[in-house]
């Protein structure tokens, strides 16, 4: 019999994802230039909703602590409405369970766990989202967000995710074929006087527009 290991367990910091999944991350410059070239323009609207998001933030972070709970309806749910992800031809699924199989996993030949959010088109994984507490650090959630991508059924075509903690956000590409990844640049709402919200919703863009073209 199969065993099966959660990826919580099994993986709980970035070392892990690069031994277990055989990962690592690629020093090519080329390799993800997706989160900043080509990206489109946003139309005031959405700039105005995007500063309502970034105050919002703001209120609920002058509390305190924000749960995972509250960061996906203030910021998450409103910026794939925005994205029009949550209607055709995309459809989002909460709590899916993922299974990895490792090729060398000694005791550990199974992994799985339930990613928080991801949009699906056609089985392809468009955006993979992985909310994590306020004041946790997203490269914190690093190695187990690489696993939930390294589930993707299409390895022909490469896995893009995201990572926020509500406040900072950061993008990943992921090549299962040569198991390479890199990362965006961090993109924070702790910047007075720019609200980066504005680039994270340039490089959604941006992403979607690639995937659905194939």
């Amino acid at each position: 019999m199969v065993q099966t290991v959660g990826i919580i367990k099994a993986i709980t910091n970035l070392n892990e994802a690069h031994a277990k999944l055989n990962l690592s991350q690629t020093a090519d410059p080329e390799f993800f230039t997706e989160w900043f070239e080509n990206l489109p323009e946003l139309i005031e609207s959405e700039k105005a909703t995007l500063n309502r998001l970034k105050s919002r933030y703001l209120y609920y972070a002058a509390d305190g602590s924000i749960t995972e709970g509250a960061v996906n309806i203030i910021m998450l749910a409103p910026l794939l409405e925005l994205m029009g992800l949550c209607d055709p031809p995309f459809k989002i699924q909460s709590e899916k369970l993922v299974k990895i199989e490792i090729e060398n996993g000694g005791e550990e030949p199974m992994l799985e766990g339930f990613s928080d959010a991801l949009v699906v088109q056609d089985r392809l994984w468009v955006v993979l989202i992985e909310s994590k507490r306020y004041g946790l650090s997203v490269m914190q959630a690093l190695g187990q967000t690489l696993a939930y991508m390294m589930a993707n059924p299409n390895l022909e075509m490469p896995v893009f995710g995201m990572i926020t903690t509500g406040e900072d956000y950061i993008f990943i590409k992921l090549n299962q074929q040569t198991h390479s990844y890199d990362l965006s640049d961090k993109f924070t709402l702790s910047k007075r006087r720019n609200n980066e919200l504005y680039e994270v919703l340039r490089v959604m863009k941006r992403i979607v527009s690639l995937v659905t073209q194939v």
